[in-house]
C-alpha cells in the first residue's frame, strides 16, 4: 500500500507530465480534501483508508480531465475568505483581489459614515463578502443567474450582505442616485480569445465571454452604474488586459464620469478602470 506522500508525488508527476503548471499545489489540495485536513497538516496524515485512496485517484483523474481544482474540492480562497464553489459558478481569480483593494483604499480616503456599495453580478459573492468584512459599508449584491445565486446565497449567509436576485435594472431601482460605490467584475474575455484560455477556465461561459471584443457586458454596465451612483460616487470595474484604453474610453464617452483612470494588477497588466460620477442628473437604469 502506498503512503499518502507517495500517492501525492505520483499525482504531482502525472499532472506535471500533462502540462498542469500547478501540479504540486493541485495534488496537495486534493489530498488534503480527501484526508479532511488543512493542507498545512498533510505531513501528519500517515495513511488513507481504501475508500480515501479510491477517492483520491478519482479526483486526480478528473483533474487530469480538465475539471477545475476548486470544483473538485468545493472550495475557493479569496483574500481572507473561503468560498463554497462548484459547477455553474465562476471561480474567483487572484487578480480580482486588487479590485477589492481599490475600493477599500478609496473608501479609506472618504468621509462617508455609512457607505453603500453595490456589487453587480456577484457570482460566488466573493467581492461582496470581502467588502462586507473589510469595510464599514452596507453591501448589496445582485445576481441574475440562478445557479450562481445559489452559491452566493450560501457564501453570503450571515454576512450582512443583502443579496438581490433578478434583472439588475429592476431589483436595484430603489437605489438609483444614492450608491457610493458600484463595483463589478463582469464577463470580459473576447470570444476570439477562447482558444488561448486554459482548459479549466471556461466554465461557466456566461461569466467569461462578452462578445468579439470582450466589452459587451461593460457597455451595458456603464449606464447602469451611472444611474445608481450619487454625484462623486466611485465606479470600479475589472476588465481584460487588452482593454486598458478601450474601457476608460467607454466611461469618458458618457460625459457623466470624471477622473477616469486605469490601473494595473500585480503582474503589471492593465486590469481595472475607476471613475467618479459627475454631480448631474442620474441616467435611466438599463438592464
Amino acid at each position: 500500500m502506498s503512503t499518502p506522500s507517495q500517492l501525492r508525488q505520483d499525482a504531482k508527476a502525472a499532472l506535471a507530465a500533462a502540462g498542469f503548471p500547478s501540479a504540486g499545489v493541485d495534488s496537495r489540495h486534493i489530498m488534503a480534501h480527501v484526508a479532511g485536513v488543512d493542507p498545512v497538516w498533510l505531513r501528519c496524515v500517515r495513511e488513507l483508508t481504501p475508500a480515501q485512496e479510491a477517492q483520491f485517484a478519482d479526483l486526480v483523474r478528473r483533474r487530469l480531465g480538465g475539471e477545475p481544482l476548486q470544483y473538485l474540492t468545493g472550495k475557493a480562497y479569496f483574500r481572507h475568505e473561503t468560498l463554497i464553489v462548484g459547477p455553474g459558478v465562476f471561480i474567483p481569480r487572484p487578480e480580482t483581489e486588487g479590485l477589492v483593494q481599490l475600493v477599500i483604499d478609496w473608501l479609506a480616503g472618504q468621509r462617508i459614515e455609512a457607505p453603500l456599495i453595490v456589487d453587480l453580478g456577484t457570482g460566488s459573492g466573493a467581492i461582496a463578502l470581502a467588502l462586507a468584512h473589510e469595510t464599514p459599508a452596507r453591501v448589496v449584491a445582485v445576481e441574475r443567474d440562478g445557479k450562481a445565486a445559489e452559491y452566493a446565497g450560501r457564501n453570503l449567509d450571515g454576512s450582512g450582505v443583502e443579496l438581490r436576485l433578478g434583472d439588475w435594472g429592476t431589483v436595484l431601482a430603489d437605489l438609483a442616485g444614492g450608491v457610493d460605490v458600484v463595483v463589478a467584475n463582469p464577463p470580459y474575455v473576447p470570444a476570439t480569445s477562447r482558444a488561448s484560455l486554459p482548459r479549466d477556465v471556461v466554465d461557466p461561459e456566461g461569466a467569461l465571454f462578452a462578445g468579439d471584443d470582450g466589452l459587451d457586458a461593460i457597455r451595458g454596465i456603464v449606464p447602469l452604474a451611472a444611474g445608481l451612483l450619487r454625484g462623486g460616487g466611485l465606479f470600479a470595474c475589472e476588465h481584460d488586459d487588452t482593454h486598458g484604453g478601450a474601457a476608460p474610453a467607454l466611461l469618458s464617452a458618457t460625459g457623466v464620469f470624471a477622473s477616469v483612470s486605469d490601473h494595473r494588477d500585480l503582474a503589471g497588466r492593465d486590469r481595472y478602470v475607476t471613475a467618479l460620477r459627475e454631480a448631474t442628473d442620474h441616467l435611466e437604469l438599463t438592464p
